[in-house]
């Protein structure tokens, strides 16, 4: 007998899908590195070196494991954002609190809205815990948050998904839109807001964070513009009853040390923060600029990434990706029409961006024989 027999019903009718194909995988069906890896949203910038010298430091202790509380880590995000230690939990990125979150709070065939295109490890966990997926069309290249509100209210959603500002488009909304959506938000509804960019958003898109709300949890990362993707540290805010309740299902000891003492490092250093957000600033326009002088439009973004209009459908503009994958620069593009008319390109180093400026011009030229 199979041994497939082992699976649930459920687990047996999923799709054997990931929601993103690595870089890793590219190269290895290339046969060689990336020159430039500018497709995952990462910080080529690196994390801050009080960071990285505090994990040297901690290597040797490393056969220890880490606290199972994340306490330390807790109470300097809580003392940072002004919350209590209680308001606070640490998670394996924001991935892997969304799926802890589910855990908690979707039971199967309940409904969950969100937008067509936008985050799909989030509606990969939402499969994952057999809820009922409703998604909403963006709206001029931003998640139409007026239409997902009145989904959630005429479909009796038991969680809406929120990321401010966006992926895969960059776009964003104001801290004033944002408390609206929140004010109006059914009584049913728990608004799941993904602020993995926040901290390279323009002044005045985070709304501030209240905690004595139990409809709204607030998800924050060390990947973005700290620099740290491979520490997978995120962490979610609010109400306490809520973000405790997250001790009951989450994996006690999988946040690693070096990642723990990376984080606390990263967020005392803020001038660190100030600086990195400023190279990831210049390099948007550099991008901008870049895409322009082959003949494509940047959209405004507020993340560490750029996308780019290419003007036609989405078999030219996934032309004009393997193009550019062929000489050796990681890009990506989102995955369902319209967006999909777009490519998405990461910020990095200028070095990064030269080979950029050199390969995207023959990548549009190729592509358009």
């Amino acid at each position: 007998m199979r041994s497939t027999r082992f699976l649930t019903p459920h687990a047996a009718e999923l799709p054997a899908t990931v929601p993103f194909v690595g870089p890793e995988n590219h190269q290895r069906e290339l046969g060689r590195q990336f020159k430039a890896r500018l497709g995952a949203n990462e910080s080529g910038f690196g994390p801050s070196p009080m960071a990285i010298a505090a994990m040297h430091e901690a290597v040797e202790r490393n056969w220890m494991y880490a606290d199972p509380e994340n306490y330390e880590l807790r109470k300097a995000i809580a003392a940072f954002h002004g919350v209590a230690v209680e308001n606070v939990n640490i998670g394996e990125g924001i991935d892997g609190l969304l799926g802890l979150t589910l855990a908690l709070t979707l039971a199967p065939g309940e409904t969950v809205v969100t937008s067509r295109g936008a985050y799909p490890t989030f509606n990969f966990h939402v499969a994952g815990h057999a809820g009922r997926l409703v998604k909403i069309p963006y709206r001029e290249d931003r998640e139409d948050i007026e239409t997902l509100l009145d989904t959630a209210r005429r479909e009796n959603a038991k969680i809406l998904y929120v990321s401010n500002p966006d992926n895969p488009m960059g776009s964003w909304w104001t801290a004033a839109e944002i408390e609206k959506l929140i004010d109006e938000l059914p009584a049913e509804t728990l608004l799941i807001l993904d602020e993995a960019y926040s901290d390279t958003a323009p002044p005045g898109t985070s709304p501030p964070i209240d905690v004595e709300n139990p409809q709204v949890l607030r998800y924050r990362t060390f990947s973005k513009a700290y620099g740290m993707a491979g520490a997978r540290i995120g962490y979610v805010m609010g109400d306490a009853a809520l973000v405790t309740a997250f001790d009951k299902v989450r994996n006690h000891y999988g946040i690693n040390r070096l990642g723990q003492v990376c984080a606390l490092a990263a967020l005392r250093d803020q001038d660190y923060l100030a600086d990195v957000v400023a190279r990831i600033s210049r390099a948007r326009e550099r991008i901008s600029a870049i895409a322009s002088d082959c003949g494509l439009l940047a959209l405004p973004s507020a993340t560490n990434f750029v996308a780019i209009d290419c003007g036609r459908d989405e078999e030219y503009a996934r032309r004009i990706l393997n193009e550019t994958l062929a000489r050796d620069v990681f890009i990506r593009m989102p995955g369902v029409a319209p967006l999909n008319r777009c490519i998405r390109v990461s910020t990095g180093p200028d070095a990064e961006l030269d080979l950029l400026a050199e390969v995207l011009p023959q990548a549009v030229a190729a592509a358009k024989s």
